[in-house]
């Protein structure tokens, strides 16, 4: 259990972060205490259903996306070790992958025209 409090606070980090909030700004937008916070994405203390959902509402994200990548299913295919690499990258990081993905595939069609 205390291997998934550390996870899912490091996934509100990475999301907080994401919106370029402090964990101040997190507290007042969700009405929770700034210390708790902090404890919550150190992983010090176990969030009720209730708190989660205030943060998931103060980042402006679903609680889907708040679970999304902490335990991702077994990786076997390409696809699932390309999601997740990227899924511990930061926003622009990934933007930043799509992009060269995107280009890639924009050189190989123009390639065979």
């Amino acid at each position: 259990m205390a291997d998934l409090v550390r996870k899912l606070g490091e996934r509100i980090r990475v999301l907080r972060k994401e919106k370029g909030l402090s964990q101040e700004q997190l507290g007042e937008l969700s009405g929770l205490h700034t210390n708790y916070i902090g404890q919550v994405e150190r992983g010090e203390k176990n969030l009720t259903i209730e708190s989660l959902e205030k943060v998931a509402i103060g980042l402006g994200v679903s609680l889907e996306q708040v679970f999304r990548y902490i335990d991702p299913m077994e990786q076997q295919d390409e696809l699932s070790q390309i999601n997740e690499l990227l899924s511990k990258r930061p926003f622009e990081d990934r933007a930043m992958a799509l992009k060269i993905i995107k280009d890639v595939f924009e050189w190989e069609h123009r390639k065979y025209r």
